[in-house]
């Protein structure tokens, strides 16, 4: 999930696994696969460059011997 910002200045987590598409016109807007859309503060490759951090974590949580002493976080 990334964080993101409305165009009023809150702030809301979006799942990335359910964004359809994503244009600049020139606010960025986000449309969901159900149809839902937001509109939020970041630019494109804003949101692109907060997708892949998503997916570099989550990666690394996927792949990273778990030690049972650790938090997980």
């Amino acid at each position: 999930m990334v964080i993101l910002t409305k165009l009023d200045g809150t702030t809301f987590m979006l799942n990335d696994d359910l964004i359809e598409t994503v244009n600049e016109t020139p606010d960025t807007v986000i449309v969901l696969e159900n149809g839902h859309s937001y509109i939020v503060r970041e630019s494109m490759a804003e949101l692109q460059e907060k997708i892949r951090e998503n997916i570099r974590q989550r990666r690394r949580a996927r792949f990273r011997p778990r030690n049972d002493s650790e938090p997980l976080t």
